[in-house]
């Protein structure tokens, strides 16, 4: 990082799954790096929906480095979660077109609920899970599959956890860390949303400030498709070893299947 930007800024780890990201400041300049982003990251930035895009180089050994602009903020507590301002980013990001085509020639297809099904089928088998939920689980989602029938297709964040909502001083929303978009129902998003952090209760206001009416329709596959995102959780978890996590994820996976 020190031949892009010279000796004199002091660049540290940004933390992360990858270790691929770094804060670096000079003179009160400050930047987030970050190694091999995807291309998406521009016409994101463009869009506003992350901290705007400074620059993007090659080294010489091939990696591509970006820049955003670092900014001064907090990441959302799981209470801002119901806010209009939050809703309104994520419909503005559901609603792109810009961000459906950049992701198809980048190569993305639509994910298919069978394709999911069967991924997890695949993932799980690796696993030995002793715990009767999660088979339940998983003949749940299999048994109604035929049910899940959609025909928009958006791009999803896919990973909508408070600690990836960033609110500058400024009072501007970002959604940050899109290495696990994907072009899907848009009731993947709103659907872990809604059952992670608004009581279902409030459901109904929370979608008239997203746009969207709260149908049997959008219900089902919203439970349907938080379902098979726990499971894809609980296989990375056990995979990582960190049973704190995972005995939360089985809980939340009992909780969602008891859902009327």
């Amino acid at each position: 990082m020190e031949q892009l930007l010279g000796k004199e800024w002091e660049i540290t780890p940004a933390g992360g799954a990858t270790g691929d990201a770094y804060f670096a400041q000079y003179e009160g300049r400050k930047l987030f790096l970050k190694r091999n982003s995807s291309p998406f990251l521009a016409v994101l930035s463009a869009e506003g929906i992350v901290p705007k895009l400074v620059w993007t180089k090659r080294m010489e050994n091939g990696d591509v480095i970006t820049a955003q602009q670092w900014l001064n903020g907090r990441e959302l507590k799981p209470h801002d979660m119901g806010s209009e301002q939050v809703a309104s980013l994520l419909r503005k990001i559901h609603r792109s077109q810009d961000l459906v085509a950049m992701l198809k020639r980048l190569g993305k297809t639509p994910l298919l609920p069978e394709v999911m099904v069967d991924k997890l089928k695949e993932r799980m088998s690796r696993h030995s899970f002793d715990e009767p939920i999660v088979k339940q689980a998983l003949v749940w989602l299999e048994q109604n599959l035929p049910s899940i029938q959609n025909e928009e297709f958006v791009v999803c964040h896919c990973d909508i956890n408070h600690n990836n909502w960033l609110l500058s001083e400024d009072g501007r929303l970002y959604l940050i860390d899109w290495d696990g978009a994907m072009i899907a129902d848009p009731a993947i998003d709103i659907g872990m949303l809604l059952y992670s952090y608004i009581p279902e209760d409030k459901w109904e206001g929370w979608l008239q400030l997203y746009g969207l009416e709260l149908t049997d329709d959008l219900r089902f596959r919203m439970k349907w498709y938080v379902v098979a995102q726990t499971l894809y959780s609980l296989a990375w978890q056990k995979e990582k070893n960190v049973k704190k996590e995972m005995q939360q994820s089985l809980h939340f996976l009992e909780d969602i299947l008891s859902f009327t």
